[in-house]
């Protein structure tokens, strides 16, 4: 083992070498490459055991620590010591029920030690399991905060290769796309079967309109291959009621995103829609909000700009939605797209802060505070985790 005082002059050179910032490159655990002070190509490290190497004259000849092996170990400390301190330590929580029937009748039965640390060990007097609480990163390699910093640039509109290249950079992680693309589908999965149970306090005004999307695998149209994606928003909370994909822009078409967004408000009618000309939607609403509010809801057709009422706010948000399919190069078939449109609606209501709304989330100005913290990811991660799967199933009609 090297020492760690700074006696000897090679070591106050490894210190200076780490300073600089961009001298030493890790290729692998035991494999660092370290850049020549005299500007001369650099050296490879290596280490066998519990011995270091190095291909530098000082280290081949003399046979001792040369500056660039104490580069390299101070290196490792200094990144040892930003790991435990960084790393956010797992909340010993009470877990909200029993994960297999939901009972809260739950007694506290031990510890369990593993490499993640202590977890603590539960026992359900209802019906016997024993279980440990699970807050969604248990059997995965990487750490939340990489997890979550990757699912946050995704959905900036990052594209995955880079998303790959930033962890390996700036983290120290070595993922794969389709690493990353498995945590995409697995945490937006676990988060919207969470959500889903929450119904969201709207306004009076919604606003709906529709995008082209490009889809590769589908049938073409007269345009290309290409469907419509349809968003309806809500005016006063920018909540994103529904979003749905079709093939055509006709009266069921229409009817699909206005079925949705009754689900999701709990049969709850708006006062007024406003749309573009596209003629689909004045029959749509007729059909949909005919019986479920008096008096009727009106229907908005925007005419200009200048008018009173706009669709600026919808149409925001499909600029959103373009950061995001701009870096996939369209979608493979209108399921995917669907799958995307639902991952963007979860991001945009629960998880992006909103301008307009001082920084809240559009689900915060609707009455749906989940208290996530500064890492609203991992937040509703663990929130989701931690409620049991019974829970989960039961589709609930308040807020938290």
């Amino acid at each position: 083992m090297l020492a760690v005082t700074l006696e000897s002059s090679r070591e106050l050179r490894g210190l200076e070498i780490l300073s600089k910032g961009d001298q030493i490159r890790r290729l692998d655990a035991d494999t660092y490459r370290v850049d020549s002070q005299n500007g001369n190509g650099s050296y490879l490290v290596v280490r066998k055991g519990k011995e270091w190497g190095c291909e530098c004259p000082d280290h081949v000849y003399r046979q001792v620590v040369c500056k660039h092996i104490y580069a390299v170990y101070f290196s490792l400390n200094l990144r040892q010591r930003v790991v435990k301190e960084v790393q956010p330590a797992i909340e010993a929580t009470q877990p909200e029920g029993c994960r297999y029937c939901g009972s809260e009748n739950i007694v506290k039965i031990g510890v369990r030690h593993n490499l993640r640390g202590d977890a603590q060990r539960f026992l359900c007097k209802e019906c016997g399991h024993k279980f440990i609480l699970d807050e969604g990163f248990d059997k995965v390699k990487a750490t939340p905060k990489a997890i979550t910093i990757a699912l946050d640039l995704y959905f900036k509109g990052i594209s995955q290769r880079k998303i790959v290249e930033h962890l390996q950079m700036f983290e120290g992680i070595k993922v794969t796309q389709p690493c990353v693309l498995k945590w995409i589908r697995k945490y937006m999965e676990l988060m919207k079967g969470y959500v889903d149970k929450f119904t969201p306090e709207l306004g009076s005004m919604w606003h709906s309109d529709e995008m082209c999307i490009n889809v590769r695998k589908t049938e073409p149209t007269e345009g290309g291959n290409y469907s419509w994606a349809w968003n309806l928003l809500d005016h006063e909370t920018r909540f994103l009621i529904a979003s749905e994909v079709t093939k055509h822009r006709n009266i069921e078409d229409a009817r699909k995103v206005l079925q949705e967004a009754k689900d999701v408000a709990n049969g709850q009618a708006p006062d007024f829609i406003i749309t573009d000309k596209l003629p689909a939607y004045k029959k749509a609403i007729s059909k949909e909000f005919r019986t479920l509010s008096k008096p009727r809801t009106e229907h908005v057709k925007l005419k200009s700009i200048r008018e009173g009422s706009n669709n600026n706010v919808v149409e925001r948000l499909h600029g959103t939605v373009r950061e995001r399919v701009k870096v996939m190069r369209g979608m493979d078939n209108d399921e995917s797209a669907e799958a995307m449109l639902e991952s963007q609606r979860l991001y945009y209501n629960y998880l992006r802060p909103h301008q307009g709304l001082n920084g809240k989330t559009p689900a915060e100005k609707a009455g749906i505070d989940l208290q996530l913290g500064g890492n609203k990811w991992e937040g509703l991660i663990r929130k989701a985790k931690r409620t049991p799967k019974v829970i989960k199933e039961m589709k609930g009609s308040g807020n938290p």
